[in-house]
């Protein structure tokens, strides 16, 4: 019975497929530098538009290593806004602490639960 069985790879263990004939597209490399220093090096093909940020293993934004002016604050964009900057394009702060009055009241009233 031996003789009659069959021999083979198992699905998916290894690859028939070989490099010959392959041509492997042109990359070039390029460095990233976030505000804490973090260096990046990320792989691009030579014909593709390479971003100026990336976002670094930190979740800050990394700029290009060959930017002309890294620190210019400029070059990095536009800030990204806060939930406080939002917040103050629709109120003044005499309105905040009126709110806020209003919803400590609502609290000593016992409108709110305590979690405790």
């Amino acid at each position: 019975m031996a003789e009659r069985s069959l021999r083979g790879t198992s699905i998916g263990a290894k690859s028939l497929e070989t490099d010959e004939n392959v041509e492997f597209a042109q990359r070039t490399d390029v460095a990233y530098v976030c505000p804490d220093g973090h260096r990046t090096i990320v792989p691009f093909a030579k014909d593709v538009e390479v971003p100026d940020q990336w976002e670094c293993r930190c979740g800050k934004p990394a700029v290009r290593e060959d930017a002309e002016n890294p620190d210019d604050p400029s070059a990095q964009g536009k800030p990204q806004r806060t939930h406080w900057d939002m917040l103050l394009e629709r109120r003044t702060i005499p309105e905040l602490e009126e709110l806020l009055e209003k919803r400590l009241q609502m609290h000593r009233e016992g409108w709110f639960p305590d979690y405790e």
